[in-house]
């Protein structure tokens, strides 16, 4: 990375964090004891990693979690006299949306086992991966939609505020859920490679 041409521009996203890099190739010769893989196979192997990146098992486990963490904050604003004093729109919807969320989280779940599953086998994923991507992508999401409209405004305070609900987790996964649909290809592209790869469609 330190080689003459590279330079490298830090990309802050909407929840103002620090998570990717803008790297620019200007003229830049690449000694061959860096090559990896075979030579001009570069985007096999690019093509590869992403589709093994595309599993979102990670993401599988923390939208668990998240939600656990949603569900928690429901039961405990529903104890004591103050039923639902901080759960927006309670009564009107919250649980049957809570059981909609968590029968999504676990077909998520499964979408991210057969991939894991395949790689255990030695296979190479491909359009396996592209579902459990745009899904993940895009119930996230959802998700978080959800919690900041059952917390209300609460849900929009970020954490530092001695106001905010579940330290601002929302209000980050909001923000951060939006360019899921982007990163490691966007779900349009996801569903071109399902479209054709997994259901031999024609590109038009």
């Amino acid at each position: 990375m330190d080689a003459p041409g590279i330079s490298v521009r830090p990309l802050v996203n909407m929840a103002g964090e620090h998570v990717f890099n803008e790297i620019i190739f200007d003229n830049v010769r690449v000694p061959r004891k860096y090559l990896v893989g075979e030579e001009n196979r570069g985007w096999y192997i690019g093509m590869t990693t992403l589709d093994f990146e595309r599993s979102n098992i990670s993401s599988a486990a923390q939208q668990r979690r998240t939600l656990e963490q949603l569900v928690e904050y429901v039961k405990e604003q529903g104890s004591g006299n103050k039923k639902h004093a901080h759960v927006n729109g309670a009564g009107n919807g919250v649980k049957p949306k809570l059981a909609e969320l968590t029968i999504e989280n676990e077909v998520g779940r499964y979408l991210s086992y057969r991939v894991a599953s395949m790689q255990e086998r030695g296979q190479i994923p491909n359009y396996e991966s592209s579902a459990a991507k745009v899904y993940h992508s895009e119930y996230g999401q959802r998700l978080a939609g959800a919690g900041l409209k059952m917390m209300g405004l609460f849900g929009q305070l970020r954490e530092g505020s001695k106001h905010a609900r579940l330290r601002g987790r929302f209000a980050r996964t909001y923000l951060t859920s939006v360019g899921s649909t982007i990163a490691a290809g966007t779900s349009e592209i996801q569903r071109g490679i399902i479209a054709q790869r997994g259901l031999g469609l024609s590109r038009i």
